[in-house]
């Protein structure tokens, strides 16, 4: 086998490469290979990363005096310590928020703002102020009996206008249910909004998912999906796909702070890391998963902590801050697409409106606690603020823009409430390109027992 200073000896770099991989400046992770050497790692990269598992001559004279301080092992050499000393659960300091606004939409950091014109803040406004309305108006159809179900993104219209408005149309949109502005920013119609929550004939899921559950092939948005996290690895997969076909686009996954409570949140971000794939991993930390508050879900300085622990670089973004939010995730997508690396944003908010319709957050959170993150720290007044500091917004822009929104979307309403219902044939097809004996079989039954109790189902829909 050999002695057991041969085996020392065995898989040394050399000591030129060496002192470019420990160069802090260079390193930005494990398995990561910074441009500047890039090239003499080429050569290199498996004795890199599996060092103990290839013979070599070359040794690194700097440790000739102690053998014994370093352990060369697959990923890189660790030093030994000759203290017993255990890593602190959690840093004396937690982890910083970057922000471009205060809390009164005044700039604290001019290098920023530049970043974004007149033509992108004002739509980037009005939309903020569609989504609000939209959430407003479509809450109250389903409180009147119109809709099944609603569920509102009040309190984090930033996060939605400004994230969807860093990226292009080629990224691709993997969200969770409260992601509708990212879609409005992306060109989605409010007569479609409409469509899908009363699952008439127009929609395009045929009426076959819940309200909100928005999805469109032709924006790059896929389809939402119920269960928690699910779509996280789906969207490591697309990203890796992107980066195989040489794509100048990314993934961008969003998720609740309940979500990374998952074992697809921690899949999906080591899958992501060792991968190299070009995927933001967008969490939004309300603070609450429905009614259970991140104190009960986790120890951790939030999330934006995990990320390292992953080799993934990561950020806490203020998610009230429009301009923050927009300037993280245009450097995330840059950085994602560029250097092929996953990126993990954490967006610190608040959930200002009840978790859906089938909730009541005043049983689990203080009223004055929700009052305050209503009209303290509202990110659509904060924003009209800088927007109206820059000569660019006025009262009589907002009067126009709030009655010409309200009127579109109950024109909307009553179009969609009006509008046919998917044939019950609907239920059976696009899953099968020849329908099998099994669902044939329940098909009919099916139309047996609607004949048979009709005041039983809705007599709108096609039989």
């Amino acid at each position: 086998m050999g002695s057991s200073k041969n085996l020392k000896r065995s898989s040394w770099i050399s000591s030129s490469l060496l002192l470019d991989l420990r160069n802090p400046s260079l390193i930005h992770g494990v398995g990561r290979n910074p441009p500047a050497v890039l090239e003499n790692l080429k050569t290199h990269s498996a004795d890199c990363r599996f060092a103990s598992t290839k013979a070599g001559d070359e040794r690194d004279l700097r440790f000739d005096n102690d053998e014994n301080q370093v352990l060369d092992f697959p990923g890189g050499r660790v030093m030994f310590t000759y203290q017993l000393k255990f890593i602190s659960e959690s840093p004396e300091k937690r982890a910083d928020c970057f922000r471009v606004l205060d809390d009164n939409g005044q700039p604290i950091a001019g290098n920023y703002i530049e970043q974004v014109n007149e033509e992108v803040a004002v739509k980037m406004y009005g939309n903020m102020v569609t989504l609000q309305i939209m959430d407003t108006i479509f809450y109250e159809a389903q409180r009147q009996g119109r809709i099944s179900f609603y569920l509102t993104s009040i309190g984090e219209e930033a996060i939605n206008i400004a994230s969807a408005a860093a990226l292009t149309i080629d990224d691709l949109i993997f969200p969770q249910y409260r992601e509708p502005g990212v879609l409005l920013w992306r060109g989605f119609s409010l007569q479609e909004f409409a469509n899908q929550c009363f699952s008439n004939k127009a929609d395009h899921g045929k009426g076959r998912q819940m309200p909100i559950h928005y999805g469109s092939n032709k924006l790059n948005y896929f389809t939402i999906s119920s269960p928690i996290a699910t779509q996280i690895p789906q969207a490591v997969g697309a990203a890796y796909s992107l980066k195989m076909d040489q794509k100048k686009a990314c993934a961008v996954t969003y998720f609740g702070d309940g979500g990374t409570s998952e074992g697809d949140f921690h899949a999906a971000l080591n899958f992501a890391a060792v991968m190299e794939a070009p995927v933001i991993f967008f969490c939004r930390n309300n603070g609450w998963a429905i009614s259970t508050p991140t104190s009960e879900q986790f120890r951790s300085d939030g999330l934006v902590v995990r990320g390292p622990a992953y080799g993934i670089r990561s950020i806490r973004v203020d998610g009230n801050d429009a301009l923050a939010v927009y300037c993280a995730v245009r450097a995330a997508r840059e950085m994602a697409i560029n250097e092929h690396r996953p990126i993990l944003v954490e967006a610190l908010t608040y959930r200002a409106g009840h978790h859906s319709t089938s909730d009541d957050s005043t049983k689990y959170r203080p009223v004055d606690e929700i009052e305050h993150w209503k009209t303290m720290r509202d990110p659509v007044s904060r924003f009209r603020k800088w927007v109206e500091g820059n000569g660019w917004w006025s009262e009589a822009d907002e009067s126009e823009l709030r009655s010409n929104v309200r009127k579109k979307i109950l024109d909307a309403i009553q179009a969609a409430e009006k509008a046919e219902k998917p044939p019950l044939a609907d239920l059976f097809t696009d899953v099968y390109s020849d329908i099998p004996s099994n669902l044939r079989e329940q098909e009919r039954s099916l139309r047996e027992t609607v004949q048979k109790h009709p005041q039983d189902y809705p007599p709108d829909v096609p039989v």
